[in-house]
């Protein structure tokens, strides 16, 4: 989909929001958020080293309420604090168990193959405890009231970097944004061993994540690899008892609360207690076949699943025709579009025009209808 320049100035005018980003992996970006075009970025939290820089930078630019995100004389963040399954390996369950765990143990019982090479396990970073890490998330929660739980998720593929990564020097070029090096944690530019985190491990922080989501009512941002299935499955335990009734139940419902009006206040009352599933989750850079979708949108589901795409995950391979089916099956109002990008500034703009205009085109949306189903899918998504 081609568009003139005065398309595109009505589209930044109109509104555009980035559903996931890692502006935080080049700190020295987050200056550029007040200079870009995009109205709005959630900015994401994944490992130990970036959780305080979301808090600072959401203290910088975090909305205070729903309103502010639409403010176009001030460029809006909202944080998303997680863990993120590619560094789950780094991280025990201690919360039945308060004793600190040996770190080389616990690696050789949570990767797979099991390590052998003690140099290696020796690298690899001292280990965090799930309750901790829960607690202090919590008290993030609470500090920031629009805040996500996210990046968190399931991955089958990915694989444990080497050595750290240490890099200097002038990213301007690359990233359009400003000069720096990447925060410590990142795997960007490390060869990879032949170890992978058990997905037992994964499913047991990404479960502890979507309960704390649950308890504060938060959505979610979720990381999926070849773990679609395995997704659902969980959310489906969590959720087991609060489906939402078919349409039959619906009507037997009604029926009933004419006749039993006590009994009917009674399960309202039980419907508003706290969940141990979040209520709106997005599906993240979505690499799932189209068929796939159906069991995410049942009528039954109780939580509203969107699903977000990004130019450098769903359109830069071959798996693009994919993608595209996927964005042609979905309903209108379950769409959102992301950068996924580790900095902020041109680049970030550019990839978000890029994805919106795709979008569009699919769709076969006119520019600025699509700008603002996507800027209402966005809002309804972190807002409710």
């Amino acid at each position: 989909m081609s568009s003139s320049a005065s398309d595109e100035k009505a589209m930044w005018e109109a509104g555009v929001f980035d559903a996931h980003c890692h502006p935080t992996d080049i700190m020295a970006s987050i200056q550029d958020i007040a200079s870009m075009n995009a109205q709005a970025l959630t900015v994401m939290a994944s490992r130990r080293e970036d959780q305080d820089l979301v808090v600072d930078t959401a203290d910088r630019y975090a909305v205070g309420s729903k309103g502010e995100a639409g403010n176009r004389d001030r460029k809006a963040v909202v944080p998303a604090f997680g863990w993120h399954p590619w560094f789950s390996y780094q991280m025990y369950d201690d919360r039945n168990s308060p004793e600190q765990v040996n770190a080389i143990e616990h690696y050789r019982a949570v990767l797979t193959p099991a390590p052998e090479d003690d140099e290696f396990l020796k690298s690899l970073p001292e280990v965090v405890s799930l309750a901790r890490y829960l607690d202090e998330t919590s008290a993030r929660l609470e500090r920031f009231p629009l805040a996500l739980v996210g990046e968190i998720g399931l991955d089958r593929a990915f694989r444990l970097p080497r050595a750290v990564f240490v890099s200097a020097g002038d990213l301007s070029e690359k990233t359009g944004g400003s000069k720096e090096e990447y925060t410590p944690g990142s795997r960007e530019g490390r060869p990879l061993t032949p170890y992978r985190v058990g997905l037992d491990h994964q499913k047991v922080i990404l479960k502890a994540q979507f309960e704390l989501a649950g308890k504060y009512k938060r959505p979610v941002s979720v990381h999926s690899v070849q773990t679609h299935g395995a997704i659902f499955d969980l959310l489906q335990e969590l959720w087991k008892g609060n489906e939402k009734p078919s349409k039959r139940e619906q009507k037997r419902q009604r029926s009933s609360s004419n006749l039993h009006p006590d009994d009917h206040d009674k399960q309202t009352t039980e419907n508003e207690s706290p969940r141990r599933y979040p209520p709106r989750i997005c599906m993240h850079s979505y690499s799932g076949p189209p068929d796939a979708l159906k069991q995410f949108l049942a009528n039954t589901v109780p939580a509203d699943i969107y699903f977000s795409f990004s130019i450098c995950i769903n359109f830069s391979t071959p798996a693009a025709a994919k993608a595209e089916a996927v964005i042609k099956a979905l309903p209108d109002d379950r769409i959102l579009v992301e950068s996924d990008f580790h900095c902020a500034g041109e680049k970030m703009d550019q990839l978000l025009k890029e994805i919106v205009l795709k979008i569009c085109e699919i769709k076969g949306w006119q520019l600025l209808q699509g700008v603002q189903q996507l800027k209402r899918n966005w809002k309804k998504f972190v807002f409710g």
